[in-house]
């Protein structure tokens, strides 16, 4: 006597259909995606566009943990956004680095170059106020950023 077996069919994961690469190995159609994402979060004029988190009201993205930030990030871990996954959510910009997405919130410069983000060295520095991204070629500058885990 055969005995039949039901399975029983298991939940849908809702999972990004595709696959979030290096900015250098994105497609062409992926490239100019970005590039416009990019563009279109440049600020006309930075010094009366750019906020603090302050001036936001806070911060209330996630915290990464003081012993991790330290190992990870700061002015002493350097890197290059080209170098990284990128994608756009929401129309905004945003990089994979060490198990974290970085979203931008403050438009960047308008006096910046067009490419900045693909040839510039920068880090994720930690204020008491929040977190931002700083420039190495470009000193004094820190544009918001929001971490998150997804």
């Amino acid at each position: 006597m055969r005995t039949e077996q039901r399975v029983q069919p298991q939940p849908r994961m809702r999972t990004e259909q595709r696959t979030v690469r290096p900015y250098f190995q994105a497609r062409p159609q992926q490239r100019a995606e970005l590039r416009v994402a990019w563009q279109r979060h440049r600020a006309r004029s930075w010094q009366s566009e750019h906020r603090t988190w302050r001036q936001r009201g806070g911060y209330g993205g996630y915290r990464v943990p003081t012993v991790r930030f330290r190992r990870y990030f700061g002015r002493s871990h350097r890197f290059r956004i080209y170098n990284l996954p990128v994608a756009v959510r929401g129309g905004y910009p945003r990089f994979e680095c060490e198990g974290y997405w970085f979203s931008l919130v403050d438009p960047w410069p308008e006096y910046w170059p067009d490419d900045w983000y693909e040839r510039d060295t920068v880090y994720i520095e930690s204020y008491e106020d929040g977190y931002y991204l700083e420039d190495l070629n470009r000193p004094g500058i820190r544009i918001g950023i929001n971490i998150s885990l997804d």
